[in-house]
């Protein structure tokens, strides 16, 4: 089954501003008090993000929302 356009653009930009941060993806499942294996999900595009999911992976990487979305 091919995931989502919407959720793979989402999952690039979790990435790009982790990277950027210099971050591993536990070091950001800890800042926004989540499970490692949720962000590595996401961020490939296999799982749905709630709201309340994306303002902590904002949150913690110091970005807006509005950031992780703009190419959805």
């Amino acid at each position: 089954m091919q995931r989502p356009q919407y959720r793979r653009a989402f999952g690039d930009a979790i990435r790009g501003y982790r990277k950027k941060a210099g971050l591993t993806q536990e070091g950001l499942a800890e800042r926004a008090d989540m499970h490692h294996n949720f962000i590595g999900e996401v961020e490939r595009g296999n799982m749905e993000c709630s709201l309340t999911s994306m303002v902590k992976i904002a949150g913690a990487l110091g970005v807006r929302v509005r950031d992780l979305v703009r190419e959805v």
